[in-house]
């Protein structure tokens, strides 16, 4: 589907206080130079109008969190919803974004600077030719390591099986440790517990689709 341009959601987007701008310049230096608090880094990549990651970061004060979204008209609506919960009386000094493409976060994030990442509902590019665009190819799974804790967590969602089937084989054979997998994420009471839902995910679990989640850990 084609993604719809709103005309002004650059500049809405280049003027925001809370969107990080050249953030090679804070490799290293996230908590020191851009948070209140030196906490530890979850990073969601492809936060879609940022919902999930709003709510954590609500929830999870004791947390440091960054959104990232390469599309400007997407994340001006994250930053809208952010507008709408501070508005409520939401403090969250713990959240901030990135207008990026996934492939170049380790120019962006130290090593050993994030402590968990969150994947939700990914574009499955379900072409064999676009194998290597999956936000869980060995592309990206060897791209994460540069910047993930080695006791840290990827947590991924989804509704689509073909994905989920591909990214059960994906992440073991990039030496990955599968520590926990359910194909029906709302009916399994320890993956569940806790869960905060997407846009997506709402969506596509009132038309009746089982999600789909992973966790897990990089190699050591």
């Amino acid at each position: 589907m084609r993604l719809r341009h709103i005309t002004g959601s650059e500049d809405f987007v280049a003027d925001s206080p809370y969107v990080v701008h050249r953030s090679e310049r804070y490799r290293g230096v996230w908590n020191r130079e851009l948070f209140p608090k030196p906490q530890p880094i979850h990073l969601e990549i492809g936060m879609g109008k940022g919902q999930f990651i709003t709510q954590l970061a609500v929830l999870h004060p004791e947390r440091n969190y960054v959104g990232i979204e390469r599309y400007d008209t997407v994340l001006m609506k994250a930053l809208r919803k952010r507008e709408s919960a501070e508005a409520a009386g939401c403090r969250l000094e713990n959240l901030r974004y990135l207008s990026l493409d996934a492939r170049l976060l380790p120019e962006h994030f130290a090593e050993n600077e994030v402590s968990k990442l969150y994947l939700n509902f990914s574009d499955p590019w379900p072409k064999a030719r676009q194998a290597n665009r999956r936000l869980t190819s060995q592309v990206f799974l060897d791209c994460y390591t540069k910047f993930l804790r080695k006791d840290g967590t990827l947590e991924f969602k989804t509704d689509n099986t073909g994905l989920f089937d591909y990214s059960l084989e994906s992440i073991p054979a990039a030496g990955w440790t599968l520590l926990a997998v359910s194909r029906d994420l709302h009916r399994d009471p320890v993956l569940n517990e806790g869960n905060v839902m997407t846009e997506y995910e709402e969506k596509f679990s009132a038309r009746g689709n089982p999600i789909c989640k992973l966790i897990a850990a990089p190699p050591k």
